[in-house]
């Protein structure tokens, strides 16, 4: 999965990563507020846990507080 177009860290330094059925809901806050970014599954391939993994080392690498919420 390649990440494009996420909020700047230094504004929305927290990310919410939750799954359900359909595409993985990630959400970031801060002092700014909130942006809200929504990835259907059909988008990331594969094991969809697998992804979702991932995509949560990638954000605390980038820089994000990341936390997960168990699918829903």
């Amino acid at each position: 999965m390649r990440l494009m177009g996420l909020p700047n860290v230094a504004f929305y330094p927290e990310a919410i990563v939750t799954r359900d059925e359909e595409s993985i809901l990630i959400r970031f806050g801060g002092l700014s507020g909130e942006q809200t970014m929504s990835v259907p599954l059909r988008y990331v391939g594969g094991d969809a846990e697998a992804a979702e993994l991932r995509l949560l080392a990638r954000l605390q690498e980038i820089g994000y507080r990341v936390e997960r919420v168990p699918p829903r």
